[in-house]
């Protein structure tokens, strides 16, 4: 496992690796934010990144993220935590209060229920709408050729603060018609965000337009899971 004290030091190699990549790209390496994904990793790990000054962070579970962000936001006020995994509609209240980015809108009802909470709330998380680029029958997201009108949809209708589009190609993909695809759906809904890439592919991402990569295990090593009883 990843120590804490090479964790600055892994940021700051994948921030390297952004920024060159950018850069080859004819783009500012400013223009491309890193979400350090900490799901399955402990509030330890996360705050050796927090103080390495990071500020930026992901998690797949809700319920995973209540058990560690609280206590970490109040130490750290001005970080900000996405939501990247599939959200189910009766977690949309805990989702809400929690997130300040929601990267996983997917379908119609998932987006009703976040609308409602976020009018109970008076608080108003980004929203990326997820695509499944793959059409992959057992991942989430909404196809490609259904994107425009469940954008139009969500913000038109719903009126959710849909601010982008997210995607998780298939494992086996070669990853860049999937993020030339995702890029467009952007560019032709005029969002600006386009959350693409993880650690084995973000620097192809980069170059192919995303603002967002979400990166985990080139950050904080391989994920430790429970052992399955």
């Amino acid at each position: 496992m990843t120590s804490l004290p090479d964790i600055a030091a892994n940021l700051a190699a994948v921030q390297d690796s952004i920024a060159a990549a950018a850069r080859e790209a004819g783009r500012d390496p400013a223009e491309v934010t890193l979400v350090a994904v900490a799901k399955t990793h402990g509030a330890d790990r996360a705050e050796a990144a927090l103080a390495a000054g990071h500020r930026v962070f992901g998690e797949n579970r809700v319920q995973e993220a209540q058990g560690k962000w609280p206590a970490l936001r109040n130490q750290y006020p001005d970080l900000e935590l996405h939501l990247i995994g599939p959200l189910q509609s009766n977690k949309a209240a805990e989702a809400v209060t929690l997130f300040d980015v929601i990267e996983t809108v997917d379908r119609p009802k998932l987006a009703a229920a976040l609308a409602k909470e976020m009018k109970r709330q008076g608080r108003r998380p980004a929203c990326l709408i997820q695509v499944n680029t793959g059409e992959e029958s057992q991942k989430a997201g909404v196809p490609p050729a259904e994107a425009d009108a469940f954008i139009a949809h969500c913000r038109d209708e719903v009126q959710l603060p849909v601010t982008g589009v997210m995607c998780i190609p298939p494992f086996d993909d070669e990853p860049s018609p999937h993020f030339a695809l995702l890029r467009e759906i952007a560019r032709r809904n005029g969002l600006p965000v386009v959350s693409m890439g993880m650690s084995g592919d973000y620097a192809v991402a980069v170059q192919l337009g995303a603002t967002h990569v979400r990166v985990g295990t080139a950050i904080f090593g391989e994920r430790p899971y429970p052992p399955k009883s």
